[in-house]
């Protein structure tokens, strides 16, 4: 058993996951996340935010693991929070109780975030509420013409600041344009999303996965350590000055400098061969 399906079992307690399904290929280097509730559009529920970031967490701890992709089933990413399994319980809760529900879901994105390995977003169709926070969470996102990406907060009567999006979000597509869509709760179309830069690249529905996943193995296959540093940097650097960022990137460099993939790349170049990373 690959150290991600280990830590996938621990993760869960024992118990299956009940509205997303994990797995990995052959060798264990990218594992898939598919949110799989296709009746409704793949919506979280309760279970499902606390599971996904179990599953996140453990992934954190699976060096086998490379490079995850997140999808949705049948054509959709995921409709967010499941309104008569989340939003309408939440209507009735008390203070510490909702604190304690939003501070949950703000976990998964922070577990994302925390995870060494980059996230590939495989976005289709519907992407709104907390599916569209989940891909923005994401490292890379890959969509279809057909994605509709709305972060609709406003429109249930929330404020647009929910799971790290008024942070996160203006430094993908800038300040205004995250204002828009926050305050509005409208819905990005594709080609907004690409040329707003919340989408790296549009693909057609049949090839969509397919792209994921070849650019995730690419990845995978590459200086997957060097992969893990930069995504620490791009995180750990939001919040620090010119001088600070720069003393922690050579810091970064040097340990990256001082692995056995940084001679395998310098080998392979001088021999004319593609190098076999290898992680350390």
């Amino acid at each position: 058993m690959s150290n991600a399906m280990q830590y996938q079992k621990r993760a869960f307690k024992g118990h299956k996951a009940t509205h997303f399904r994990f797995g990995t290929d052959a060798d264990g280097r990218v594992a898939t996340i598919t949110l799989d509730r296709p009746e409704k559009k793949n919506p979280l529920t309760f279970e499902s935010y606390e599971e996904m970031g179990n599953l996140f967490r453990a992934l954190q701890k699976a060096s086998d693991v490379r490079v995850i992709v997140l999808t949705g089933a049948e054509n959709n990413f995921s409709s967010g929070g499941d309104v008569f399994d989340i939003i309408e319980p939440l209507t009735t809760m008390k203070m510490p109780d909702l604190l304690a529900f939003t501070r949950m879901t703000g976990d998964l994105v922070r577990q994302m975030r925390a995870c060494p390995q980059p996230i590939v977003a495989a976005v289709d169709g519907v992407c709104a509420g907390a599916g569209a926070i989940m891909a923005m969470a994401s490292d890379y996102r890959m969509a279809t013409p057909e994605a509709k990406t709305a972060f609709l907060f406003t429109r249930v009567g929330l404020a647009g600041a929910d799971m790290g999006a008024c942070g996160i979000l203006p430094r993908i597509i800038g300040q205004g344009r995250a204002a828009e869509l926050l305050f509005t709760g409208r819905a990005m179309s594709a080609a907004e999303g690409h040329a707003w830069g919340f989408y790296n690249s549009l693909h057609e529905r049949a090839a969509l996965l397919d792209e994921a996943k070849r650019f995730a193995r690419d990845l995978a296959d590459g200086p997957w350590f060097a992969h893990a540093m930069t995504k620490k940097m791009l995180d750990q650097e939001w919040s620090m000055g010119i001088e600070e960022l720069i003393e922690s990137e050579a810091q970064a460099q040097a340990i990256c400098m001082a692995t056995g993939d940084f001679r395998r790349a310098f080998e392979g170049f001088a021999a004319k061969k593609k190098p076999a990373f290898e992680g350390n």
